[in-house]
């Protein structure tokens, strides 16, 4: 299988459990694999998954409804994702919480959701 990804989408968004992060708000990072059979395709935009659209569902995702938990927010990545694109036949989704409200130092936090076209 191949796949494309689109890795380190960027966003200001106000997600989270607690009142300061709606209210503050944080930035949060995407990365999406777009797993389908491009080997052989002809080098024509409309045999491949426009990986511009890809980026404007993201984007809307993340930017326009407020979830608790980046869990519920990859889901939400990933199911659209597939509804919009026939051509995938997979798609894994990472949302990474680089200021997630930790009492100590860490890197990042970080949901991953591998989901199939048949899981949808």
């Amino acid at each position: 299988m191949s796949r494309v990804t689109l890795h380190g989408l960027e966003f200001f968004a106000r997600h989270g459990v607690y009142g300061a992060e709606a209210e503050l708000g944080a930035r949060f990072v995407v990365d999406a694999e777009l797993h389908y059979p491009f080997a052989g395709i002809p080098d024509d935009l409309d045999a491949a998954v426009n990986y511009a659209a890809v980026y404007t569902a993201i984007r809307a995702e993340v930017l326009d409804t407020r979830v608790q938990l980046i869990e519920v927010l990859a889901d939400r990545i990933a199911r659209r994702v597939l509804r919009e694109h026939p051509r995938l036949e997979r798609v894994t989704v990472r949302v990474h919480k680089p200021f997630a409200p930790l009492p100590g130092v860490f890197r990042d936090v970080t949901a991953e959701l591998e989901l199939a076209r048949a899981d949808l």
